[in-house]
């Protein structure tokens, strides 16, 4: 729940006494005061100079007995009322709310609930400010930067993690081969503010691009300026890759295969999570019921019920990201015409088609870690290559049950 009473009285309890002489907490907690000695009737007091003559405390309640000495004895810890992993002394600053720790994303709600009201807005990530979402990361990154905490950066992803705290965030970040080696720079990886004139990043101001070819724009230093450019050459697929179709059996043969590999630590309020992608590749038209199906793949490590593999994004026939998913649009005579192919360099060479921009949704378990590897590989040969976009990195953590699925953006930037 995100009513403010729960944070009031959060901030009560971990404040303690200096609240209590403020007057700002509520009367059961100014009844945890000592009576007055010379105060007459057992009065409560809210200050020590209010407690009678003898200006003496006596110990009640919760408060830590005195003994010969003078000093409280020590207390222990305090409980974790809501049971998030977190205690007052851990920073939560709401102790009746699983949904408020320094282990939370903040949730900025705009939009009425079921009641028709916007709900009040909370601090869920207990750093003293309500609704500050994270600033983006990802400005005066180079096209071909190779640092892959800068492509966490360039899909939306700013928030760093180490294995000592419990914060959200990226732990780990690099690029990787199909069997999970580290990849040596190449030009397969391109972090850009636009691909071609028509299609903008759909977060921050930077998109990351990985490519069985060249991760650039036609004529760019770099680009591949053809159909067909080599990188890294035969790898080896994960296990169950490429997917196969009615067509075409599994195949382990995959060329050119570059993936960005994070190690992520969700944040405890988070019930899911989305990224937005586009897929191009030169295959199209002529190899859609062939063999040679080039594939953008999203793997989750733990693997979300209903996905195929740990693979996340496909269409409801069950059809990996390739020339054959139903949400193929961009190409001629194509719903969304062939706008979003210009200057790209796909359809310039030769013809070419891509998908709209689509979102993939997945459910996650707060609090765990999480494993993604956003891949893409040559099928089959290492001719006719494919480009995908990825973008627009968010938690889901507005309560609900997330489900798995992949559709069109409805109004993408």
């Amino acid at each position: 729940m995100r009513g403010g009473r729960f944070v009031y009285l959060g901030l009560c309890a971990s404040v303690g006494a200096a609240l209590w002489a403020s007057g700002a907490c509520s009367a059961t907690a100014r009844d945890r005061q000592a009576p007055g000695e010379g105060g007459g009737g057992g009065a409560t007091s809210a200050t020590t100079a209010e407690a009678g003559a003898g200006g003496r405390v006596e110990s009640t309640g919760s408060w830590a007995d005195f003994g010969d000495g003078g000093a409280p004895a020590e207390e222990g810890p305090s409980p974790d009322e809501d049971g998030d992993g977190f205690t007052i002394e851990d920073g939560d600053c709401n102790d009746g709310d699983p949904n408020v720790n320094p282990g939370a994303v903040e949730v900025v709600i705009t939009e009425p609930d079921q009641s028709g009201a916007v709900p009040e807005p909370a601090d869920e990530d207990c750093d003293g400010v309500i609704d500050n979402a994270p600033p983006a990361c990802d400005r005066n990154i180079a096209p071909a930067d190779f640092d892959a905490i800068h492509g966490a950066h360039a899909i939306d992803l700013c928030a760093r993690a180490s294995p000592g705290d419990r914060k959200w965030g990226v732990l780990s970040a690099q690029y990787v081969r199909g069997d999970g080696s580290p990849a040596e720079p190449s030009p397969a990886v391109g972090v850009l503010d636009s691909f071609g004139p028509n299609v903008r990043p759909q977060g921050g101001s930077r998109l990351l691009v990985l490519s069985s070819g060249r991760a650039r724009i036609a004529r760019w230093p770099g680009s591949c300026n053809a159909d067909s450019c080599k990188n890294y050459g035969p790898g080896e697929a994960p296990p169950g890759f490429p997917q196969g179709s009615s067509e075409c059996g599994p195949s382990a043969n995959i060329n050119d295969d570059i993936a960005l590999e994070l190690v992520l630590r969700t944040p405890t309020n988070a019930t899911g999570y989305e990224f937005a992608f586009k897929f191009y590749t030169f295959e199209y038209p002529e190899f859609v019921e062939d063999c040679f199906n080039d594939q953008f793949v999203a793997l989750a490590t733990p693997a979300p019920p209903g996905s195929l593999n740990g693979n996340l994004s496909f269409d409801s026939l069950g059809n990996p990201v390739s020339v054959k998913l139903s949400f193929f649009e961009v190409c001629e005579a194509c719903p969304l015409g062939t706008d979003e192919l210009e200057g790209t360099g796909f359809g310039l060479w030769n013809d070419a088609g891509a998908t709209g921009w689509l979102r993939t949704r997945a459910p996650v378990t707060g609090g765990e870690e999480l494993k993604l590897r956003f891949m893409i590989f040559d099928t089959g040969d290492e001719r006719l290559d494919s480009t995908a976009l990825v973008d627009g990195f968010k938690w889901v953590a507005n309560g609900g049950t997330v489900p798995l699925e992949t559709a069109p953006v409805e109004d993408p930037r």
